[in-house]
């Protein structure tokens, strides 16, 4: 079984020294900023910034590269559809900033603890509480969602392997069935121990 991707790496460097909230407001920026431009040259800059946030943070590369594989079996499959039934430059325009997004979002975790990003969180909707909302349950949410989206990683690497083992490399049905039936199954696991534990509304 494959290891995962690790949700945080210790390390001193200036993007492990970046308060959490201001690495959330980056994060939600460019996020905002991709969905606005998104023509080659612009995701291109982009990119090269997330990468190069990367190395200032001396991340090993090993776990950049597990990262952009993982992607790859969502990427390229969309970049071909778009090139098809649109155009390159759309294509290029629409994996290059999910891949974007999806790395720094990686960046940010990797070099976040995850009770810091839900403390900012929570703080930031304290306000909520006047409307009925439990800041708390949406600080869990986040880091439900952070924790998800590294299961899933995981759980498409043991796929990948067992796809190679039996032949069915370049079959992506062998791949996406079993991938959506274990990610079923963990959300049916983790929507029965919230329960468990009194989080059921």
């Amino acid at each position: 079984m494959p290891n995962p991707v690790p949700l945080y790496l210790p390390g001193d460097s200036v993007v492990h020294r970046l308060g959490a909230g201001t690495k959330l407001l980056v994060l939600l920026t460019a996020g905002v900023a991709l969905a606005l431009w998104r023509s080659p040259w612009q995701v291109g800059v982009a990119l090269a910034l997330v990468l190069f946030g990367y190395a200032v943070a001396r991340l090993p590369l090993r776990t950049l590269l597990r990262q952009v594989v993982s992607l790859a079996w969502i990427a390229v499959p969309l970049l071909v559809i778009q090139w098809i039934f649109a155009s390159w430059e759309i294509g290029v325009g629409v994996v290059g900033s999910f891949v974007t997004l999806v790395l720094l979002a990686g960046l940010v975790t990797l070099t976040t603890r995850t009770t810091a990003m839900i403390d900012v969180v929570v703080r930031a909707a304290g306000w909520l509480r006047r409307l009925g909302v439990d800041p708390e349950r949406v600080g869990l949410m986040l880091a439900l969602g952070i924790r998800s989206v590294h299961v899933v990683l995981g759980l498409a690497e043991e796929v990948r392997e067992a796809q190679y083992a039996r032949g069915l490399r370049a079959s992506p049905r062998a791949f996406a069935v079993p991938l959506i039936v274990r990610s079923l199954r963990h959300a049916d696991r983790l929507g029965e121990a919230l329960t468990a534990r009194g989080v059921d509304d």
